[in-house]
């Protein structure tokens, strides 16, 4: 029997939260150095980057989609 859509939404979100721990982790200045410079970004140069990101997340869930 297949995962249903919330087992498949709750794995992708542990993914992510496991990807996003490997930099911190491995190496918290550079971390820290990312982080500063990023409060020093615009507000649409946010915005850009949360939608490339978005972007790029759908295009990757369309190519390797079941």
């Amino acid at each position: 029997m297949g995962a249903s859509a919330w087992d498949l939404l709750l794995a992708a979100c542990a993914l992510m939260l496991v990807l996003e721990g490997l930099l911190p982790f491995f190496s918290p200045g550079a971390w820290r150095r990312l982080f500063a410079q990023a409060t020093k970004l615009s507000d649409g140069q946010i915005r850009f980057l949360g939608l490339s990101s978005m972007l790029l997340g759908i295009v990757l869930l369309l190519l390797f989609r079941d």
